[in-house]
């Protein structure tokens, strides 16, 4: 209204310290100094609008940015599944993905880094809260031409009759596997060892040992030319799952991308339970 617009610009004036406006009965026109400010004042307001619609944009995800951290055998086997249909939705969204071992996972989400981190469940006492996806179990990664490739399930004890390829420390499959295979089959032999996956894969298929992977990777591990098994002896399995900040508001893009994220993580559950039934 006219009277509140003119207390506006006489606190306005006060504030300043000089009149931006000459007053007669007639007639209102703009002091030097309201002349000297005028531009400035149409530039704010035209700023003020981009701005508004920039947030806007945000919030309705017609653009934004939001980083994950994933560990490996997510980033390279389910990630992309996901992210593809993320993008479908959201396609000015931009996403960073940073493919590094659970450890650093959990650092960087700690850390507030990334918004989003996927890995094996964190410890009590950190200040993360996890979303589970599904509890993923290791399989046997065996060459085409094995004579274990025709089983249905083997054991540990015949697994590690062979030579045995794994991943290099400080990578979480590694620790898992020693920490668990410890106490029955004491410290894990390993004639080879690699820091990324594919080479793990493609070194078995070409028949230079076996190895064991989550089953996150069953589908990778077959492209590549191997085979792989479900593993018994003891079973060695983990929960797999979204961490994020306890006390950190995700952004729209970030709370986008976690409802994509459980979304697909329910349909790879239901394909790797297919995956690993026994034969009926």
């Amino acid at each position: 209204s006219q009277p509140a617009l003119s207390l506006t610009i006489k606190a306005l004036e006060e504030d300043l310290g000089g009149q931006l406006l000459t007053r007669t009965t007639r007639h209102v026109s703009l002091t030097p100094e309201g002349e000297a400010l005028l531009p400035l004042a149409r530039q704010l307001l035209a700023d003020w609008d981009n701005t508004e619609e920039l947030l806007r944009q945000r919030f309705t995800l017609q653009m934004g940015k939001v980083s994950v951290a994933a560990m490996p055998s997510y980033a390279g086997n389910v990630l992309p599944i996901a992210l593809k249909v993320f993008r479908e939705r959201y396609p000015r969204v931009n996403v960073a993905v940073h493919d590094v071992i659970n450890e650093q996972v959990v650092e960087m989400v700690g850390h507030r880094r990334v918004e989003l981190g996927i890995g094996f469940e964190p410890e009590a006492g950190t200040n993360l809260i996890f979303t589970p996806f599904y509890m993923d179990r290791f399989v046997a990664v065996v060459p085409k031409d094995s004579p274990l490739a025709a089983r249905r399930e083997v054991s540990w004890d015949e697994l590690l009759r062979h030579d045995f390829i794994t991943l290099q420390r400080p990578s979480a499959v590694r620790l898992l596997l020693e920490q668990d295979l410890q106490s029955q089959h004491g410290k894990l032999s390993v004639a080879f060892e690699s820091h990324q996956l594919s080479t793990v894969g493609r070194m078995v298929a070409n028949g230079l040992g076996v190895s064991a992977v989550p089953s996150l990777c069953i589908a990778q591990m077959e492209e590549l030319g191997a085979r792989c098994i479900a593993l018994e002896g003891p079973r060695i399995e983990r929960r797999i799952g979204l961490m994020t900040q306890a006390d950190h508001q995700l952004s729209a893009a970030a709370q986008g991308l976690r409802e994509v994220l459980i979304e697909c993580a329910r349909d790879s559950n239901a394909a790797l339970a297919s995956k690993l039934a026994p034969a009926g």
